[in-house]
């Protein structure tokens, strides 16, 4: 781009400011102010483009408040996206989960809604990039596939990414939070279930095997998982702001802000961890020369690599040794699981019960059972968090796949809808994931037709077994052939793994057909089982439950077998279910389901709230 059209943009750019606008010291009034200013911020630093993801340095889906960058400049509250702000346009890049929910959150009048994966930021970058211009982008935010492919489409444009020292948002984000300052606790043995120290062996075996001299971590759960630590930096998910060098000796290093450790912490990581100063790590990943190091090239950024080979090291390009063990839980764990199953089941209970008094009076809104459903979860004693914020929709708002309500658009729970409540909990033997769509007085035949079509496919999946080696991806259509058969489907995978007191979305397992699911399931993981369906502006339906990946013994079988054991255990609504759309089979494994519900939940519950159990779960 010629200087005449720089000056000119940022003459521009003054003039927008001007117009009710400071930097420094006053929060800007509009989205449309932010945006402004940071076009004028990337003249300032002669660029012609800067891309936004919604991530941290460590590769984070959900990241905190100090990283929310992408929320700050847009207004999008998911939590999967990109921006990208050129001097004449801007592009929002969203996947199907947040369709609606861009389109009310972004201005269409200033950002073009873009799909994922229909396209993406680097595709649209090669078409859009102003020709000879110089896009920027942070390269603590992104991965080195990323860098490669964005750098490839923009050099077919004619122009080229360039790396920035600082990242041009935060220049004109005034009150940016600081990171947070919380200190970090040990996650006991008796929920882990097995010693950092013998994680950290495992870890200098791996390494072993691979001729390396040290691994890098840098995902925060993986830190978590591997030194049995967990904090309170990220909303609704346990984990410190910290990176990690693991030794092929077993000793490790361990970055993270003094003030955030105590004696406790320094206790339990022992002599053999070295504890530096977060703001250490850049600098000490060159002083590998003629070392060989591995990293994940999915879950470290590309200026860890860049650092790592300034320095003279020999980088290895391998999964974090932390994601497949992690995934695969351990007995005590997944003991720790069931239990915590089981005392959320019964605050789930609880909160249904008290919706079938309370709701179809219409009194109730969204955020009021919200609310109701944190307390019931609360009651328990042991919750740590919730695992993530409370998708509380009803009506349409239950269309909006990852709905997060505010009191602008909350609304009253009323007869003859569906109301749709996604929720779970941090505690510290588990973390949970459910969802439940509730009947509010008499549904439509549409809506039990449909509801019945979801609930045939998580009963399909919840049933199946399959050999030793299968995919997730293998797995998707048993969810999806009755809403296919009618010509309907959901715009989001059908399960997710679950961590142990950590991230409520982990890999590296996955049911789906786009965005994953290549992993082979093993024995130990932990997924959820979620279809859905949505009607725009109507209704939203979704039956979640977890379930456990467990061997199966199949009389004659030639292969290893493997199953899915259900985990979570709270009523699915009878009242929405078209009974005669199930089959013999169906109809029977709902029954046994609602059986083991009463016997698992209701030892918790006393008085209405058991009777009403009692008859949710009645056999159909």
């Amino acid at each position: 781009m010629c200087w005449h059209k720089r000056i000119c943009l940022l003459m521009l750019a003054v003039k927008r400011l001007a117009q009710g606008l400071c930097i420094k010291g006053i929060a800007m009034s509009t989205y449309q102010d932010r945006l402004n200013a940071l076009r004028a911020q990337l003249v300032r630093v002669q660029l012609d483009g800067f891309v936004v993801p919604l991530t941290d340095e460590h590769m984070s889906e959900y990241v905190g408040a100090y990283a929310q960058r992408l929320a700050w400049l847009t207004g999008f509250q998911g939590s999967a996206g990109s921006a990208v702000v050129l001097p004449e346009e801007a592009a929002i890049f969203v996947d199907g989960r947040y369709t609606l929910q861009v389109r009310e959150q972004v201005d269409g009048a200033h950002w073009r809604y873009e799909s994922v994966p229909q396209t993406s930021v680097a595709a649209w970058l090669g078409a859009h990039a102003p020709e000879g211009g110089r896009i920027g982008y942070d390269p603590w935010l992104h991965t080195r596939a990323w860098v490669k492919a964005a750098g490839e489409a923009l050099t077919e444009r004619g122009a080229r990414l360039v790396a920035v020292d600082s990242n041009p948002v935060d220049a004109v984000w005034p009150d940016r939070p600081a990171p947070s300052d919380a200190r970090l606790v040990v996650h006991e043995e008796r929920h882990a279930g097995q010693s950092a120290a013998e994680k950290r062996q495992a870890m200098a075996d791996w390494l072993t095997v691979r001729k390396a001299d040290a691994v890098v971590l840098s995902a925060l759960d993986s830190i978590a998982w591997t030194f049995n630590i967990r904090g309170k930096d990220v909303a609704r998910t346990p984990v410190a702001l910290a990176y990690a060098i693991v030794h092929a000796d077993a000793t490790a290093d361990l970055y993270v802000a003094p003030e955030k450790i105590d004696e406790t912490v320094v206790q339990h990581l022992g002599n053999a961890v070295r504890v530096h100063p977060r703001v250490d790590f850049a600098e000490a990943l060159k002083g590998f020369t003629g070392k060989t190091v591995a990293a994940d090239p999915e879950r470290a950024v590309a200026a860890i690599f860049e650092a790592l080979e300034a320095g003279g090291a020999k980088v290895l390009p391998l999964r974090d040794p932390a994601v497949l063990p992690k995934a695969i839980k351990n007995p005590v764990e997944i003991a720790g699981h069931k239990a915590a199953q089981a005392r959320d089941g019964a605050a789930l209970s609880r909160f249904l019960h008290w919706i079938a008094v309370e709701a179809p009076a219409g009194g109730i809104d969204e955020l009021t059972a919200a609310a109701r459903l944190e307390a019931f979860r609360r009651d328990t004693g042991l919750l740590e968090d919730l695992s993530f914020d409370t998708i509380s929709g009803a009506g349409p708002n239950g269309a909006v796949v990852h709905y997060r309500v505010e009191e602008k658009t909350n609304r009253r729970i009323e007869p003859g809808s569906f109301y749709l409540v996604d929720s779970g909990g941090q505690y510290r033997d588990g973390t949970t994931d459910v969802t439940r769509t509730i009947a509010i007085g008499t549904p439509t035949e549409e809506m039990k037709r449909r509801f019945s079509l979801v609930l045939k496919g998580n009963i399909a999946l919840a049933r199946t077994q399959f050999p030793a080696g299968t995919r997730g991806s293998q797995l998707d259509v048993l969810a999806r052939q009755f809403l296919w058969a009618e010509g309907l489907d959901y715009a989001h995978g059908t399960g997710h793994g679950v961590g142990s007191f950590l991230s409520v979305h982990e890999g590296p397992q996955r049911i789906a057909t786009f965005g994953g699911g290549d992993e082979p399931l093993q024995p130990g993981m932990i997924l959820s089982n979620e279809p859905g369906y949505y009607k725009t502006g109507e209704y939203g339906i979704r039956i979640e439950n977890l379930v456990l990946v467990e061997p199966r013994e199949v009389p004659g079988a030639e292969r290893e077998m493997l199953g899915f054991e259900t985990l979570t255990f709270a009523p699915i609504d009878r009242n929405a279910i078209a009974v005669g759309l199930l089959t013999g089979d169906e109809r029977a494994w709902i029954d046994a389901y609602h059986a083991k519900v009463v016997e698992i939940v209701g030892s918790q519950l006393e008085g209405d709230a058991l009777a009403w159990l009692t008859a949710a779960c009645a056999p159909l």
